[in-house]
């Protein structure tokens, strides 16, 4: 190390202008590799939050408008049923709170007519 002081203005002009020797490795064409890097991974970043933003605004999309999707007979018992209950708990809360208890039992649940009957009621 220098044994002279450097003054703050001389150290703060040092920082704003750190880059590589123009004889170093690289040199200019590595300065510019890392910007085009810092730039992808930035707009990596932000490609990953609106991706992330958008499929649970499709997801409630699905959710709300379950029974009213054309297809919705063509899905599986199992995502019926969920779609349902979804729906269920939007609707009324303490109906669902009901049916919640029987979810986790060995034979499945309440039955896919009685979720639909329920649902029916309460539009």
């Amino acid at each position: 190390m220098s044994e002279t002081a450097l003054s703050e203005a001389t150290m703060l002009a040092s920082l704003r202008d750190i880059r590589l020797p123009p004889d170093a490795a690289g040199g200019v064409l590595a300065e510019l590799a890392l910007a085009a890097g810092m730039a992808a991974l930035a707009a990596m970043c932000v490609v990953a939050v609106l991706r992330l933003l958008s499929v649970e605004r499709q997801l409630d999309q699905t959710i709300e408008s379950g029974d009213a999707h054309p297809e919705m007979s063509e899905w599986t018992e199992a995502r019926r049923r969920i779609a349902l209950l979804h729906k269920l708990r939007q609707q009324d809360a303490e109906c669902y709170a009901a049916l919640k208890g029987d979810l986790y039992r060995p034979d499945g649940g309440p039955k896919l007519n009685q979720l639909e009957e329920e649902v029916a009621r309460r539009v």
